[in-house]
């Protein structure tokens, strides 16, 4: 992705600018010291400590949350919100994390090895707690029930704080909740500063990205295909359904009132997509999948299957996080390619 890295770069510096820190992956702690050129040695986690903090409360998805420092031992459970903290530079703060769906971001790489991986999906309340968090930040609210980390008002009772990412658990996101989201955690971590830049960062991307959208009289009618043999499961209102209306396409199921949808295969034929979009994730690749749509006796005479006109895009990429740049590009170039 073209921008990434520059936006690694102003994190960076902005965090270099009063301390230097050592290389990533000298450690898994939270407590990694630094020697500045004064012979006096600091970590992030002690420089944080060091500023100001005004205690807040906020409310998170009908919870109220409490803050009175900038939590020290935090967990975050599936990618995109693991590399929200990643590219706010907050991996000393990270004791553990859990859920990849496919590698971080080349940029992120060194930070997340640091960190230790708890779990490939959800931990156990057992293995979670044994790191002694006083954080929990999930991507999907799944994470937070009772058979993986324990629900919201049980990790309380423990004293911890848990954070279920908004953008992922509302009906129809838009990238300005993903905004909200990272605002939230600068907040919550006392590194605005960060969450300003980032955003800044995305914003610009996202805006020089939307230059190279043509002007279409006929906007192209696009399925998203995630999974399913009898019914297809597809994106309805969901930050991808977002995604497709900034490259200018038309989802043809942003009618259901709901991210994700469970439809009929004459549904998608009445409907007739131009493209199909397959997400790729799981046992099942992405080729698997696009055969799949091509062999069933169904879709024949539909646009896309004609055509085979179909654009691949990782369901990290398709989450509410700091990819949303890297899955705009991907849609518009396989959308006008």
């Amino acid at each position: 992705m073209r921008k990434f890295n520059k936006m690694k770069l102003i994190l960076s510096a902005l965090i270099l600018t009063s301390t230097v820190l050592v290389g990533c992956g000298q450690g898994t702690g939270t407590n990694q010291e630094v020697t500045a050129t004064n012979n006096t040695q600091i970590t992030e986690v002690e420089k944080v400590e060091q500023e100001e903090y005004e205690a807040f409360e906020i409310e998170n998805n009908e919870q109220m949350l409490a803050f009175t420092e900038a939590p020290k031992r935090a967990v975050t459970l599936n990618q995109h919100v693991t590399e929200v903290m990643l590219a706010l530079g907050l991996e000393e703060f990270m004791v553990g994390t859990a859920y990849l769906d496919d590698a971080v971001l080349p940029e992120y790489k060194e930070a997340y090895e640091s960190i230790s991986v708890l779990s490939d999906q959800y931990p156990s309340q057992e293995v979670f707690l044994a790191e002694e968090p006083d954080f929990a930040y999930a991507g999907w609210a799944s994470a937070f029930r009772e058979d993986n980390i324990g629900t919201v008002e049980q990790l309380k009772e423990f004293g911890i704080n848990a954070y279920l990412h908004e953008s992922s658990s509302k009906v129809g996101p838009t990238i300005d909740d993903i905004y909200s989201d990272i605002r939230n955690i600068a907040r919550i971590f006392n590194v605005e500063e960060r969450g300003v830049q980032l955003i800044a960062s995305m914003e610009e991307e996202l805006s020089e990205i939307q230059k190279n959208i043509p002007e279409v009289t006929e906007k192209k009618r696009v399925f998203v295909f995630d999974s399913g043999d009898t019914a297809p499961f597809t994106v309805a209102q969901n930050f991808l359904n977002s995604l497709i209306t900034l490259a200018g396409a038309d989802n043809i199921f942003s009618d259901i009132e709901k991210n994700w949808a469970e439809v009929s295969w004459e549904e998608v034929v009445d409907r007739d997509p131009e493209v199909i979009i397959i997400v790729d994730y799981g046992e099942t690749t992405a080729e698997e999948k696009k055969e799949t749509l091509l062999r069933h006796p169904a879709l024949e005479d539909v646009t896309a299957i004609k055509n085979e006109d179909f654009i691949i895009i990782p369901l990290s990429a398709a989450a509410e996080g700091v990819r949303a740049p890297f899955a705009l590009e991907i849609l518009v170039n396989g959308l006008y390619k």
